[in-house]
């Protein structure tokens, strides 16, 4: 997980997830832990717009995608590219 906006992801997170373990465990089962919830993911999506300008459609959220803190950024990351070029 190495990119500039990581840690912004992360600190988004954390904040949303209202833990900072998402930061230092980049393979924590968010949902399988109950670390993120359908309420918290709702929430997580509109701070990651509201934050970062990334789009994602609770439509096309997959919870795989997000199963994880590393996971998660990466696919974030993915979509800010796409959204780049």
């Amino acid at each position: 997980m190495s990119s500039d906006n990581s840690t912004q992801i992360l600190d988004v997170l954390a904040r949303v997830a209202e833990t900072d373990e998402v930061r230092t465990n980049p393979d924590l089962a968010l949902f399988d832990l109950q670390v993120l919830d359908s309420m918290k993911t709702v929430e997580l999506i509109v701070a990651l717009s509201g934050e970062l300008g990334v789009e994602i459609s609770p439509a096309e959220f997959e919870c795989e995608a997000w199963a994880t803190p590393r996971k998660l950024v990466e696919d974030v990351q993915n979509r800010l590219a796409a959204a780049a070029s």
